[in-house]
């Protein structure tokens, strides 16, 4: 079978053989194979016959080039395929991400053309390596692909591909927040120091793609991305250099490292991506043979479902708090015996006050021996309570106090909460007796504003549990309650008040009843952040034109 390639050059003065060993480089042609096409006497420049390898054409010139072709080597293999569309002269299938579109050194075989064959024996009959294949999909890229069955339907797709005649979107989940559509015009060219990298290049081929945001979180982006040409890794480059690399593209990519500008409340140390999350979503174009409007969707696969379903699974972060007596403390001890990760500011606080650790540090420099005796002894805790109370003779700026340690208290929080969510936990809760007199409330009521749960508890009762648990007497109890907001106040700002004023056995079916109620809130997320994800993949492909 005689193939005919015609070109017209476009660039500056180049070698004939060089010229057309770049121009059919796709086409898996040597350039020694051009050569001999050329000397045997089948090239024309500008219509008359050229067998000078080494004469030099310019832009403008025509260039046809005859040459033999010879059936492909590629031996069939056996293999899933999922076809969407076929006729006498192209199939479309669906290709998972894992897999090669074609042979090359470094996979010589279990590509997908290997499967083509096995199921298409037809494309034996076309030569090189790539029979079929007009356009390529990354190895970890999933998708539609379209092939030609004949080697002329080859040949016409090929020149739709070159002339753009064809619609190519994708799908692709990105770190971080671009605008909410753009363009990257932006020339690829080879790496200048990584040689399997493609790098945005003064003098590189003309790329371009444009994005379109689908669905923002925190953190990540899914865009629609269109190309208008077909350059290696275009997609990746390009939203790389805009600063939106794709989730789980390890080459372009930065992996699990923090976010440049870092997202608040996003602190995903390793990338949940087991791929690059690119998608070969929409492809349309007119069919070369019948003139017919073609136009194919296919959703992504569960992997990017999941990958998406990860960056915007936000854990929700739970406050209880309450007046002194309450039995907030007991709640969590509840919360905890079922399998709920908490966390307590008293606790917390005791941790940071061991010697060395940073509030320990702190009390020291601002302080010195105030409330640390020596540099061996931990926090004097009942000197720094009696320091935090009103009092004329402490010599103490309270507020000045409580901007030393409440800042160290709330990174500790921030850690347990981060901790959690990156543990993939729903939910976890946090006791912090001081929730709304400590001005957190206000410092973390954006997107991530924690759900607050208040305990109450009846006065007499509450009075009852402080004097025959702690001992507290009516002075004291008059003196700690004068350090924080009532009990109506705080209960006012919570999101949800849980009483307990009866028995601890009842008190234990309300925490059980809280658990149930957390992880259904969970699974309605999930359910909902789902049927939305339905809807955004699954939209219509735009007609073919």
């Amino acid at each position: 079978m005689t193939r005919t390639y015609a070109f017209t050059v476009d660039g500056g003065r180049v070698r004939l053989d060089r010229f057309l060993g770049e121009a059919l480089r796709e086409q898996d042609v040597s350039r020694e194979k051009v050569k001999r096409a050329i000397r045997d006497g089948g090239c024309l420049v500008d219509g008359a016959v050229c067998t000078d390898v080494s004469a030099k054409v310019g832009a403008g010139q025509s260039i046809e080039l005859r040459m033999e072709a010879e059936p492909t080597s590629v031996q069939p293999e056996e293999g899933e395929l999922e076809i969407l569309y076929q006729d006498a002269w192209l199939a479309v299938l669906n290709k998972p991400a894992g897999m090669t579109v074609h042979p090359a050194p470094s996979c010589p075989d279990g590509t997908l053309v290997h499967r083509l064959v096995a199921r298409f024996p037809s494309l034996r009959a076309q030569e090189g390596f790539r029979p079929g294949i007009v356009h390529r999909l990354d190895k970890d890229t999933s998708g539609l692909i379209c092939v030609a069955l004949t080697e002329e339907a080859r040949m016409r797709l090929s020149e739709a591909f070159a002339a753009r005649e064809i619609r190519k979107e994708y799908l692709a989940l990105v770190q971080g927040v671009p605008a909410p559509a753009g363009t990257v015009d932006a020339p690829l060219g080879r790496h200048p120091t990584v040689k399997v990298k493609v790098a945005v290049a003064k003098n590189g081929k003309e790329a371009r793609s444009e994005w379109r945001v689908l669905h923002k979180g925190q953190g990540y982006s899914l865009l629609e991305v269109r190309i208008f040409t077909g350059r290696t890794h275009q997609i990746r480059v390009h939203m790389a250099h805009i600063g939106h690399p794709l989730w789980g593209d390890k080459l372009y990519g930065r992996g699990g490292q923090v976010l440049t500008p870092p997202v608040p409340g996003v602190l995903l140390k390793h990338d949940p991506a087991p791929r690059q999350m690119l998608h070969a979503w929409h492809l349309s174009f007119i069919h070369p043979f019948t003139g017919e409007k073609m136009a194919f969707t296919c959703p992504p696969p569960e992997d990017f479902v999941q990958t998406a379903l990860t960056l915007e699974r936000h854990m929700r972060r739970v406050v209880v708090t309450g007046v002194a007596g309450s039995g907030k403390s007991l709640f969590m001890r509840m919360l905890a015996e079922e399998g709920v990760p908490t966390w307590s500011a008293d606790a917390a606080v005791i941790r940071l006050y061991e010697p060395g650790r940073e509030a320990w540090q702190a009390l020291r420099l601002r302080y010195g021996e105030r409330f640390i005796p020596d540099d061996r002894s931990p926090v004097d805790r009942k000197a720094l309570a009696a320091a935090l109370l009103p009092s004329a003779e402490s010599g103490v700026d309270v507020h000045e106090l409580e901007n030393l340690l409440h800042p160290l208290v709330l990174d500790d929080l921030e850690r347990f909460w981060s901790g959690q969510e990156e543990a993939g936990r729903g939910y976890a809760v946090a006791e912090v007796p001081l929730w709304f007199e400590s001005g957190w409330s206000r410092k973390l009521c954006g997107e991530r504003r924690p759900y607050v749960v208040g305990i109450s508890c009846e006065q007499g009762e509450r009075c009852r549990r402080l004097l025959e648990v702690r001992g507290w007497s009516d002075t004291l109890m008059a003196r700690m309650d004068g350090l924080q907001w009532t009990q109506e106040r705080k209960l006012a700002g919570c999101d949800q008040v849980i009483a307990n004023s009866g028995t601890e056995g009842a008190l234990r079916d309300k925490a059980r009843t809280f658990v149930r109620e957390m992880e259904h809130w969970d699974a309605e997320s999930r359910a909902a952040f789902l049927g939305q994800w339905e809807h955004l993949v699954n939209e219509p492909c735009p007609e073919a034109g």
